[in-house]
């Protein structure tokens, strides 16, 4: 038995030796990788290169008499949905620039809008009249709502399709609500936010978790199969955060707020990996959203209309106004 003990005790004792030396290791290679240039250690000079010319304007889009406050691309990336406060909700075909459907709506004060991503057969649009309505478009003429889904306290901020038969929803009574379209009732009503929740995201991997931005400050994730309670809450920000996005990898995302700075949560390390931010950007942010590889953050500004910034370093490339 004592054999034994002294076995197991020279074991652990060579353990922690193991784990002193990696730790150095460690110290040494951060200390390596912060003594050198970020722009050389990232390419960050090849981009720059890469996206010399300002981005060009492939189709405008015609057909809206209003303000057109929201958009959404389909699952084929062809198609997209338009909402516009001139009461009209259009879906377009981004290739040949024409419109399938024009879609009139009972209350112009639309926010948000949102498109089917697997069969591409359904959109839904809500505001300020704290429903979220859905559209079959699958058919010659879409004038009606097969489901108008009513439980919200607030305007409709935000709408993301799960899957064919449910439907997220944010509004500004501090809630998110997952629905069942068929049975046109919730199902799950998370409710730890404390104020307006303003985006939604879903993961591309798996619809079941998704990431929500609130006027609390905070950034949340959840997992719809678990329970109404958030996985993680991720603070950071000093303002509103109005807008989340899913890295491509869905092992991160990213937030914009009216603290005029974008951060990067990575959902494994359950923190902020990279703060965007600029000197000279004092206005607050209003969208963002990755490309497709996950090297660009896009950021809408309330100054500036957009600009986009490498996710890597968190130097800002470009900004554009139109």
């Amino acid at each position: 038995m004592i054999g034994a003990i002294a076995s197991y005790a020279g074991k652990i004792e060579a353990t922690k030796t193991k784990i002193e030396k990696l730790r150095t290791q460690i110290c040494d290679e951060k200390q390596r990788i912060i003594g050198l240039d970020a722009s050389s250690f990232f390419g960050y000079d090849a981009l720059l290169t890469s996206l010399a010319s300002q981005p060009k304007v492939r189709r405008t889009l015609k057909g809206h008499f209003g303000k057109v406050y929201a958009m959404h691309f389909s699952g084929n990336s062809r198609d997209l949905v338009s909402a516009s406060q001139d009461g009209k909700l259009i879906i377009w075909n981004s290739h040949n620039m024409m419109k399938s459907h024009s879609i009139p709506l009972r209350s112009s004060w639309v926010m948000t809008c949102a498109f089917e991503q697997s069969r591409n057969d359904l959109v839904a649009c809500g505001g300020l009249d704290n429903l979220c309505s859905i559209y079959r478009i699958n058919q010659a003429q879409a004038t009606r709502a097969i489901s108008e889904l009513a439980g919200h306290d607030g305007y409709l901020s935000c709408c993301r399709f799960v899957d064919e038969a449910s439907i997220l929803t944010t509004s500004g009574d501090s809630m998110c609500i997952l629905w069942d379209i068929e049975r046109n009732e919730s199902v799950i009503r998370f409710t730890d936010h404390t104020g307006d929740v303003m985006s939604v995201a879903l993961d591309p991997h798996s619809p079941k978790i998704f990431a929500s931005g609130s006027c609390d400050s905070t950034a949340k994730l959840w997992d719809s199969r678990v329970s109404a309670n958030p996985l993680v809450t991720f603070s950071g920000h000093d303002s509103d955060i109005n807008a989340v996005a899913f890295f491509p990898d869905g092992r991160a995302f990213g937030s914009g707020s009216d603290d005029s700075t974008c951060q990067l949560f990575d959902i494994r390390c359950l923190m902020c990996i990279n703060k965007f931010k600029s000197e000279k950007i004092l206005c607050g942010i209003t969208s963002v959203d990755f490309s497709r590889s996950g090297r660009l953050l896009f950021v809408d500004l309330s100054c500036v209309r957009f600009r986009f910034d490498s996710s890597l370093t968190g130097c800002p490339i470009r900004a554009r106004v139109v």
